[in-house]
């Protein structure tokens, strides 16, 4: 009786381990058995050079002491001594200088062309210019940086101001009471009672007093006109100041006006209800001279 024995498959695993293992061992033996040695160039005999051409055509007939190695049996011709290798009408007459690569390009190794320097201009000096030219002014103004405050200074500035303010202040208030309040007293003025008494009492002594000095230039020369005079009176009644303010065209009327005003001074003091608001009086009132007539005053 005869028993088969059974065998393992061999499964894809299998393949791959017993190929890693084969590759391994391979890699192993290349790696071991290479090995590099430094050797001395001087001492190994010089290479033997050989010399092969290719040959343009061909002869049934082998030379016996060849000169070259070539693709065919040739035999030599040509008309010149010297042994020399044949070449193809249109091969390059000179040899390859170096084997390997191409050279690089001559703009590639050789160093940059030097730049051309740029042409010196000449200037000439003030002294040697034939023409001066004067630089024109600066007509537009340098702008200005803005300045950097700090608060201090802020306060410091307002301080300033605030005091500034508080002098002048001060100076129209001492100015205010040292100016005299003037009024003058016209026609709407005179119409209130306290003006238009006093006013009504200093008319009739003028008047009086003028016609009584007459100027007996105007009475002879029968000289007639009209001026504006303007009297200030201080609050005691004394007389403060006289001016023309409008001139009559004679002199002589002018001169008179002014005259019988200091005549008539003092007037009589400025009442309290006056006082209170004023520190000068002023008549402004326009003078009649007639010469059949006598002196009139009339408000302005």
């Amino acid at each position: 009786m005869t028993t088969l024995a059974q065998t393992t498959p061999i499964t894809s695993s299998d393949r791959l381990s017993m190929t890693l293992f084969f590759a391994l061992a391979f890699h192993a033996i290349v790696i071991l058995g290479v090995s590099f040695d430094l050797s001395d160039d001087m001492n190994n005999p010089p290479l033997t050079t050989m010399e092969i051409t290719l040959v343009q055509n061909h002869s049934e007939e082998a030379p016996e002491d060849a000169d070259y190695l070539a693709q065919a049996n040739q035999m030599g011709g040509g008309n010149i001594e010297e042994k020399v290798h044949d070449q193809s009408p249109f091969s390059n007459p000179e040899p390859t200088p170096n084997d390997g690569f191409a050279p690089a390009g001559a703009e590639f190794i050789s160093p940059p062309a030097p730049q051309p320097k740029p042409a010196q201009q000449e200037i000439l000096s003030v002294l040697e210019a034939e023409q001066k030219t004067l630089s024109e002014p600066l007509t537009e103004p340098l702008p200005e940086l803005p300045e950097t405050v700090t608060a201090a200074q802020l306060l410091e500035r307002s301080r300033q101001k605030i005091a500034n303010m508080s002098a002048k202040i001060n100076r129209l208030k001492k100015t205010y009471h040292v100016t005299p309040k003037r009024t003058y007293v016209r026609g709407a003025n005179a119409r209130e009672y306290r003006f238009a008494s006093y006013l009504d009492a200093w008319r009739a002594k003028v008047e009086r007093i003028g016609n009584l000095n007459y100027p007996e230039a105007a009475l002879r020369e029968k000289l007639d006109g009209r001026l504006l005079l303007d009297v200030a009176i201080n609050p005691d009644g004394s007389l403060k100041d006289v001016r023309v303010l409008q001139s009559s065209g004679h002199k002589i009327l002018d001169e008179a006006a002014r005259r019988i005003v200091r005549l008539a001074a003092p007037f009589p003091p400025l009442t309290e209800d006056i006082k209170q608001d004023t520190d000068v009086l002023h008549i402004p009132r326009v003078w009649y001279f007639k010469s059949g007539v006598g002196l009139q005053t009339q408000s302005q």
